[in-house]
């Protein structure tokens, strides 16, 4: 394969502007696939993609494509998710290519992710190509959203820009002619030693650990004796070859291109996606610097509902681990929920997904706890540490100062909405920091906020007051000090650690009436009176009460003495008091959801 004739590319964007789409029209537009093999969302291929609409994975495919001159390319497309959730998907796709897309909504225009994506693909110096898509809808306005994109200093000249719509195909062709002419090609360098980076991997029953890979460097064939340059491990390599949709073997993978290797790699640590791969006997020098490391920003507790598939549930992390690098876990036992794992992840959305799929394609049932993040604790004896779980979180008098994670925050929204916005993070303690027009009606607001506040609900929030048109963005920048303290839920006088929760002291009191309330709500009566309070430190703050459920015991009596009937009540009345002493409190899976709810 000539590596003049190869292009490295990925798609990137905000939400729903139409990547998956495109990607479907360029296979289309290439004959990469046939009709029979194309459906929408052909990169889309779980069924939680199809289902909520959006990527999760990158997903990898070789576009072949001839020109009229009779040249043939091949185009490696790694096309990319567009949730904030999901930016260390992007990352480790545009560390493997030389070029990528930039697709914005005609109508919606650049939007907070658009941005978010664009810094990534410049800090990598990769070729951007602007494409404007939707041009088909009534409402678009390209020019518009070209003028945006000169203020924001992604295009210098408007030629440069292409209109397209990927639902109708237009534009298409000269999207192809873009990446052809505009994206380098990658350089040869077959002559050096094998430099490969894994920039995604799958787990295969019967074949083992299947890396994705992009060789930079050398070449890699059946037969070869590979090494990991981190864990140091040797494999010899039984397959290569390029992806399709389904695995292609090939007799080997030159530099520059991007493709797929089987090594008989049965444990799942020894392939680590962002490693680099090299021969064993001619290693190069030093390993690739690899990809942005993703960081877990949001922590929750993930148990199985039945303790006898704990282990089934600790293979099923140990698997979706493989190609999920940014999600961690660690075991941990609860006094009400059993053993179970601490589990961190990107975000809300990408909590959601990692619960799902292993509830889905591993058959658990599973009880997730209220997530929270890591706070930092100088404790009285001078010692720091960080606390994931606020049933760790030491008593008052052991803490000299806590601090917690902020971010800044991006959000473009329409001028109509900014005061129901300005109030929202007013309410969420944000900092304003600047304030950017977009346009004469769209502005850019930057806020300095705490991570705990955007962890829960704020997302929905934000959509809800400005009409779903808001989008928000954010990235980590360091902790500051914090008046924060711990609620401690107590149920029939025991605390349950699993609903503790960490809150800033100005919240605290609203915020446990909310709780207790909410907790009245969710756990079902019993035969006896179950009191809910929720404590800070030894005081309670907050108190509530279900009532018992009343048994009518004299129901099957049929008048006679009246005694009778004191004496069942009697000795019901004795056995709701054991009961209350030693009665195990039934809690729903949803009761542990109740400190989100509860605001």
């Amino acid at each position: 394969m000539r590596k003049k004739n190869i292009r490295n590319f990925s798609i990137i964007a905000h939400i729903d502007h139409g990547k998956s789409t495109l990607a479907d029209r360029l296979l289309e537009y290439t004959h990469t696939l046939s009709s029979r093999e194309l459906k929408e969302q052909t990169l889309d291929t779980m069924d939680l993609e199809r289902e909520r609409g959006i990527t999760i994975k990158a997903h990898t495919i070789t576009l072949t494509y001839k020109t009229a001159d009779g040249k043939t390319y091949f185009l490696n497309l790694i096309d990319t998710p567009g949730h904030v959730d999901f930016s260390y998907e992007v990352s480790r796709a545009l560390a493997a290519c030389e070029g990528t897309l930039l697709l914005i909504d005609a109508v919606q225009g650049v939007e907070a992710q658009t941005i978010a994506n664009l810094y990534l693909a410049q800090q990598r110096k990769l070729t951007i190509i602007p494409v404007i898509n939707k041009i088909d809808l009534p409402l678009s306005n390209p020019e518009k959203v070209k003028n945006q994109l000169l203020k924001l200093g992604i295009s210098t000249k408007g030629s440069e820009v292409i209109l397209a719509s990927a639902k109708n195909g237009t534009g298409v062709p000269e999207i192809i002619e873009a990446i052809i002419q505009r994206i380098p090609a990658p350089l040869d360098l077959s002559h050096l030693p094998l430099k490969a980076l894994i920039f995604d991997s799958i787990f295969d029953n019967h074949r083992g650990v299947i890396g994705y890979i992009r060789v930079f460097e050398g070449i890699i064939k059946p037969g070869m004796k590979i090494l990991v340059m981190s864990s140091k491990k040797e494999f010899k390599v039984e397959e290569v070859g390029i992806l399709r949709l389904k695995r292609v073997p090939s007799d080997k993978l030159e530099s520059g291109e991007v493709g797929y290797f089987i090594a008989n790699v049965k444990n799942i640590s020894d392939l680590r996606v962002g490693d680099t791969i090299t021969e064993a006997d001619n290693p190069t020098s030093e390993p690739f610097p690899g990809y942005k490391e993703p960081k877990p920003m949001v922590f929750c507790g993930i148990y199985p509902a039945e303790e006898e598939t704990f282990s089934r549930l600790k293979i099923a992390l140990d698997k979706l681990r493989l190609n999920d690098p940014s999600f961690t876990y660690e075991p941990e036992n609860s006094p009400v929920l059993g053993p179970g794992f601490r589990c961190g992840f990107l975000g809300l959305l990408h909590k959601e997904i990692v619960q799902e799929r292993l509830e889905r394609e591993f058959d658990l049932s599973l009880v997730t706890t209220a997530p929270n993040v890591i706070y930092r604790l100088l404790k009285s004896n001078g010692e720091i540490v960080e606390v994931d779980n606020p049933s760790k979180f030491p008593s008052d008098k052991k803490i000299e100062m806590v601090e917690e994670p902020y971010v800044k925050g991006s959000i473009i929204t329409a001028q109509e909405y900014m005061g129901a916005i300005f109030e929202l993070l007013e309410k969420r303690r944000g900092q304003f920091l600047d304030m950017r027009w977009i346009d004469s009606s769209r502005v850019l607001l930057l806020y300095k906020i705490p991570l705990a506040e955007i962890a829960t609900k704020f997302y929905d929030e934000l959509k809800s007051i400005s009409r779903g048109y808001a989008t928000f963005d954010y990235e980590y920048i360091g902790y500051e000090e914090g008046e924060l303290v711990k609620l401690d839920v107590l149920v029939n006088g025991r605390i349950v650690d699993a609903l503790s929760a960490i809150v800033h002291k100005d919240k605290a009191y609203p915020k446990a009436r909310a709780l207790a309330k909410k907790l009245k709500e969710l756990i079902p009566r019993h035969q006896f009176p179950v009191p809910i309070q929720v404590a800070i430190g030894k005081r309670v703050i907050a108190r509530e009460t279900i009532p018992a459920l009343r048994k009518d015991v004299t129901a099957p009596l049929y008048g006679g003495d009246v005694t009778r009937k004191k004496k069942l009540l009697e000795r019901q009345k004795e056995g709701k008091k054991r009961m209350r002493k030693f009665g195990k409190v039934n809690i729903p899976q949803r009761a542990f959801m109740a400190i989100i709810e509860a605001e």
